[in-house]
C-alpha cells in the first residue's frame, strides 16, 4: 500500500515537472511586446512564399510564444527611407492589433534602419537589436564606391542593374511597389555615409572605437552581436562571396561584409560568432560551420532575455 502510494506520488511529481517544463518552453520567447524582424540589403520577407530571409527563425520564435512580424522595406535605399517605411508598418500594426511598442531586430542594413526608427519614433520601440550591421560603414561599400566614382559611365550602369535586381526581389516577395535606390543604399553603407547618419542618430553608438554603447537611450534598450568568419561550409555557394568580401578588410576580423568593430551597438552580447554575414540569419537554408552556434538558438535566447527584461 505504502509502496503503491509512493509510486503514484512519484509519477504525479514527474508529470507536474514535465508539464512545467513544457509550459516554460512554450512561453520561453513570449515577450511583452512583439518582435519585428527587419532584413538587410537585397533582403526580403519571403520569396514566392518558399524562401525566407530569416530561415526558420520566425517559426522558432513563435513556437516559444512570441508574436513575430517580418517587415518588408526597400531592398536597396537610404537608411532613412527604409526607416520611414518601417514606421508606417509599425503604426499600422499598432492600429490594427493594439500593440504599444515593438522589439526591433535588424540584420545588416536592417540595423541602421531600426536605429532610425528608434531615434525619430522612440514611442514605437521597446528595444533595438542589430545583427552584423555596419554601424560605422562597410569597407566593401567603400571599395565599390571608390571603384565607381561620380562621373564614371559605369556608375549609372551598375546602379541600374542593382535597382533592377532589387525590383525583381521586391516583385517576387509580393511588394513590387517598393521604391529602390541602390546608390542611396551605397551611400548609407559607406563609412562616410555612416558617419553622417551617426551624427544625426547617435543613440546606442559606442563613444570609442570598438567599445560598447549606452544600454538604454530614451527608454529604448540597445543590443548587438555579429560574426567573424567567411568560409564556413563548403556546401554553401554563398560562402565564396563572403570570402571575396573579406579581402577588403586586410587583417581586420569580419564576416565577409561587416567588420567586427563596426557591428558594435549598445550592449555588445558577442562580436565573434563563427558565422559569416549570411549565417547570422541562418542562410543559406541553415548551412553553417559544423561546430558553430545555431543562429535560431541565439535569437531564441535573446527573445528570452527581452522577456526577462520586461520587454
Amino acid at each position: 500500500m505504502i509502496r503503491s502510494t509512493f509510486v503514484r506520488l512519484t509519477l504525479a511529481l514527474l508529470l507536474c515537472a514535465a508539464s512545467g517544463l513544457a509550459f516554460a518552453q512554450v512561453n520561453y520567447t513570449r515577450t511583452q511586446h512583439p518582435i519585428v524582424l527587419v532584413h538587410g540589403l537585397f533582403g526580403f520577407d519571403s520569396l514566392l512564399g518558399a524562401v525566407d530571409y530569416w530561415h526558420a527563425i520566425p517559426g522558432d520564435l513563435r513556437a516559444g510564444g512570441a508574436r513575430v512580424y517580418v517587415a518588408s522595406v526597400s531592398q536597396s535605399h537610404y537608411s532613412e527611407v527604409r526607416g520611414e517605411q518601417l514606421i508606417a508598418q509599425l503604426d499600422a500594426w499598432r492600429a490594427l492589433y493594439g500593440h504599444s511598442r515593438f522589439n526591433l531586430i535588424g540584420h545588416s542594413h536592417g540595423g541602421p534602419t531600426i536605429r532610425y526608427v528608434a531615434s525619430v519614433r522612440p514611442d514605437l520601440v521597446a528595444s533595438v537589436t542589430s545583427i552584423g550591421s555596419p554601424h560605422t560603414g562597410s569597407k566593401v561599400a567603400d571599395a565599390i564606391d571608390a571603384a565607381l566614382p561620380s562621373g564614371s559611365p559605369l556608375r549609372p550602369l551598375v546602379a541600374g542593374f542593382a535597382n533592377a535586381l532589387s525590383s525583381l526581389i521586391a516583385f517576387l516577395s509580393g511588394n513590387p511597389a517598393l521604391a529602390q535606390d541602390s546608390l542611396g543604399a551605397l551611400a548609407s553603407l559607406s563609412s562616410a555615409g555612416a558617419a553622417q547618419f551617426n551624427a544625426l542618430h547617435p543613440q546606442g553608438m559606442p563613444s570609442m572605437a570598438c567599445g560598447q554603447g549606452a544600454a538604454v537611450v530614451d527608454g529604448v534598450r540597445y543590443y548587438s552581436w555579429g560574426g567573424t568568419s567567411r568560409l564556413t561550409n563548403l556546401f554553401d555557394p554563398s560562402d565564396a562571396m563572403m570570402v571575396a568580401g573579406g579581402l577588403f578588410f586586410g587583417g581586420e576580423a569580419n564576416d565577409g561584409l561587416v567588420g567586427r568593430c563596426s557591428s558594435h551597438l549598445g550592449v555588445v552580447l558577442r562580436d565573434n560568432y563563427g558565422w559569416n554575414h549570411l549565417d547570422e540569419v541562418n542562410q543559406m537554408f541553415g548551412l553553417r560551420g559544423l561546430f558553430t552556434s545555431d543562429p535560431k538558438a541565439v535569437i531564441r535566447s535573446h527573445a528570452n532575455r527581452l522577456k526577462n527584461a520586461g520587454l
